[in-house]
């Protein structure tokens, strides 16, 4: 397949003209300018006047249309794969809350068998893995998160009590406070296990923190959300996830769980290099104001703010595509927009060789979007995923 005449952001900057030639599920030659693409192309899609971005990847997301993760089977996990697709999403990791046992084994179920399955349906969103978002985390901080089924880390068996993805390719992510009971053990172990270690909800010392870090944590999840406020005496979470350029963040850019003056700040602060976007929607995320029950409670939408009924914000309703968009009204720049939306995603759970990039050898997971921020085609593994 032949991707003819887009605009594309690409590692080295904005190239006015290009053509991806796909082969295989992959980027097999990137074609600058006036170069001439091979002529036995048999399938060719004109991308005039659309930009192609790659793939977005949401590292946190609970669900949307309806479909919880906690609740889902297979074939719900792929209704929401196709919505995020019409979003730009090439990727996912489904993210579980702190639930009983049972809960746990059901989900971990579903989004294994839709990854055993994905490659041979429909082309949609490719999910990765899965992110526990707790239940080792700070009951202070608990969100909209149910704290009695928080846990402390008291030995290896409390972590081998959840379940895993059987798969060596599966990524596995975790959302973690280091202060608890155990929590700098608990990273260490997570670490050597080789999962994403991310720290959030959390009321954390400084102390605690750098010794998280050398343990092996350096990502913060919903920077500054979750996490005790910024104080002058006490800078906390958030002014050591300002400062440390070796840690990294994620955001969810809706206005709503940071003030978009907030939003600039971080960015500024941290750089684009540093910050990857999320959705942290959940399964009212497309469907609108209204009420909802998720998680065992009523959730209420208006406006795209959500609220449980402790007054707490409650996930967010939105996509990566809204992140992306309002990060480019703050001055973000399409590169920048790449970065949080993209590479960074990858580099945090490892896949950069694989994708978050458009770059020959790596997939073609790419998303092309027209002058109004519109998606207009999505391409998952070089399989159109949406065509709008």
């Amino acid at each position: 397949m032949l991707l003819r005449g887009a605009r594309a952001i690409l590692p080295d900057g904005v190239a006015e003209v290009v053509s991806l030639l796909l082969d295989e599920g992959r980027i097999a030659r990137v074609i600058r300018g006036d170069e001439r693409a091979p002529a036995y192309i048999s399938e060719k899609i004109d991308l005039g006047g659309l930009t192609l971005l790659p793939g977005f990847s949401d590292l946190h997301i609970h669900g949307a249309v309806g479909v919880d993760a906690m609740e889902a089977s297979a074939d719900d996990l792929h209704q929401v794969a196709r919505f995020l697709a019409s979003n730009g999403v090439t990727s996912w990791l489904p993210t579980l809350v702190p639930s009983p046992y049972e809960d746990y084994q059901k989900a971990v179920e579903a989004i294994e068998g839709l990854m055993r399955e994905q490659d041979e349906r429909e082309a949609a969103s490719r999910v990765l893995g899965l992110h526990y978002e707790g239940p080792f985390v700070n009951r202070a901080q608990c969100g909209a998160l149910r704290p009695n089924y928080f846990r402390a880390y008291t030995e290896k068996s409390a972590l081998d009590t959840l379940p895993l993805i059987r798969s060596s390719q599966a990524v596995h992510m975790m959302t973690l406070a280091p202060e608890i009971e155990g929590g700098v053990n608990l990273v260490r172990e997570l670490t050597a296990r080789g999962w994403v270690v991310s720290i959030g909800h959390t009321r954390a010392s400084v102390e605690d923190l750098e010794r998280a870090r050398e343990a092996g944590a350096h990502h913060m999840t919903h920077f500054m959300n979750a996490m005790v406020a910024l104080h002058h005496r006490a800078p906390g979470p958030i002014g050591w996830g300002l400062l440390r350029d070796d840690i990294t963040c994620d955001v969810i850019a809706d206005g709503k769980h940071l003030d978009p003056l907030t939003l600039e700040l971080v960015l500024k602060c941290k750089t684009a290099a540093r910050v990857s976007l999320i959705s942290d929607s959940i399964s009212a995320a497309g469907l609108g104001d209204g009420e909802y029950s998720v998680w065992g409670e009523t959730i209420t939408v208006e406006q795209g703010r959500t609220r449980n009924l402790r007054g707490n914000l409650a996930g967010s309703v939105i996509t990566m595509l809204d992140a992306a968009r309002m990060m480019l009204r703050l001055g973000a720049s399409e590169a920048d927009v790449a970065r949080m939306c993209s590479s960074n995603p990858a580099r945090l759970i490892g896949r950069e060789h694989e994708c978050g990039s458009i770059e020959e050898g790596k997939r073609a997971d790419l998303v092309a979007i027209d002058e109004k921020g519109d998606v207009r085609f999505t391409f998952v593994g070089g399989r159109i995923a949406y065509k709008g």
